[in-house]
């Protein structure tokens, strides 16, 4: 059974999916390529779900510095090859960042790059499945579902050595 949870957050609300595989999805206001609100099933409070409960509590230790890495059961739905690019994004370490030739490279077919852009876009799980550690072959912050200006603020939170000025990559 799909439900879901809002709850606020530095980036504005957030909402998690879930079902019974695990989570579904995490979406931020304005997040391009949200499903409509009807397909995230009944309206939640956290505590209900494990699940849930555990995304609040994990999301909100990222967002306070102290947490890094993510333990939660992920569940999302998309294609055989959007599998593999979310697989490659989840194992990209805090703090770090890569571009989508690299990405592209390491899946085995550097001329791929545009293809993983385009999964990495509809990743559903954001923050956790961290698409926001991609960046373009010049170091630029391009296309972030949630909004440039969120990509910007997680990656200045994972490293708050970084000013505005400094090159990204």
């Amino acid at each position: 059974m799909v439900k879901h949870s809002v709850f606020d957050s530095p980036l504005g609300p957030l909402t998690a999916v879930a079902d019974d595989a695990g989570l579904a999805a995490v979406y931020m206001a304005e997040h391009r390529r949200r499903p409509a609100l009807a397909t995230l099933g009944e309206r939640v409070a956290a505590s209900s779900s494990p699940v849930l409960a555990a995304t609040v509590e994990q999301l909100g230790e990222y967002f306070s510095g102290s947490r890094r890495e993510f333990s939660l059961p992920l569940a999302p739905l998309g294609s055989p090859f959007q599998q593999r690019v979310w697989a490659a994004l989840a194992d990209i370490p805090y703090g770090e960042l890569r571009t989508y030739g690299q990405l592209a490279a390491l899946l085995g077919d550097p001329s791929m790059a545009q293809a993983v852009g385009s999964a990495s876009g509809r990743n559903p799980i954001s923050i956790i499945v961290p698409c926001h550690r991609v960046v373009g072959a010049n170091g630029a912050l391009v296309g972030y579902a949630g909004g440039v200006h969120r990509k910007e603020f997680l990656l200045e939170l994972e490293n708050p050595a970084r000013t505005h000025t400094e090159p990204l990559f």
